[in-house]
């Protein structure tokens, strides 16, 4: 559990005992902790074994690899829920890096590249119809740009006053570099959820640009729309 020290405790998040401590709109809040269902899907499976794969990459590296990767984690340092600077593991950054260029399809590396500015699209337009199964995405810039992809994840049809979905997108598709706007969705949505939802639906859709090059990921941006009839 991640806590940030005032007088007694002024914030906290993770889990400890039977509880999880997160944060909302609405303030700080603790739960009980409850343990999600393991469906064990392919795409849950395809993740863990790229995760499996990495680590066994790590254990493979010459330790002036290692320590490159090391000393390369300043470079790459986040701020983390209390605004506080963090620094990854050479581990962690090697990792995420090569979990990264697997999505976009490209073998890992050895050693870290400087990071680069890697912008996810500008703006997304998504639209959606139940009566002929359809689902389009306009996203700016267009084509995707060379040595890039874009991660599209996606929800199932919520109720049209949902606004958190983080927990419930599912990666649906990669658009690759220099393809162009609209991008038709269906056939990828309806193979992950089963059909487009029925009309007054809300959808979710958020996307990440991927460097080929350097495997960082931009902040991803999100849209939405209600399915029509």
């Amino acid at each position: 559990m991640k806590m940030k020290f005032g007088a007694i405790v002024v914030d906290g998040r993770g889990k400890i005992g039977g509880h999880v401590a997160s944060k909302n709109r609405s303030g700080s809040y603790l739960r009980t902790k409850t343990t999600p269902v393991n469906p064990q899907s392919s795409a849950q499976m395809t993740a863990r074994s790229s995760l499996a794969t990495n680590s066994k990459g790590w254990a493979g590296l010459t330790d002036a690899q290692r320590n490159d990767w090391n000393n390369a984690t300043e470079l790459y340092s986040k701020t983390n829920i209390f605004g506080d600077k963090v620094l990854p593991t050479g581990k962690n950054l090697y990792t995420a890096i090569n979990c990264n260029l697997a999505l976009a399809s490209v073998a890992a590396i050895s050693s870290p590249l400087a990071p680069i500015s890697v912008p996810a699209p500008s703006s997304l337009t998504l639209t959606s119809d139940n009566s002929d199964q359809s689902l389009s995405l306009v996203y700016a810039a267009t084509p995707v740009p060379a040595n890039t992809v874009y991660m599209v994840e996606a929800t199932e049809g919520v109720s049209a006053g949902t606004a958190f979905v983080k927990s419930k997108y599912r990666k649906i598709e990669v658009l690759a570099a220099a393809a162009t706007s609209p991008a038709d969705l269906a056939a990828s949505y309806i193979a992950k959820f089963g059909s487009v939802p029925a009309a007054g639906k809300k959808i979710f859709v958020r996307v990440t640009a991927i460097s080929k090059t350097t495997g960082q990921r931009s902040t991803p941006l999100q849209t939405s729309c209600t399915v029509t009839a």
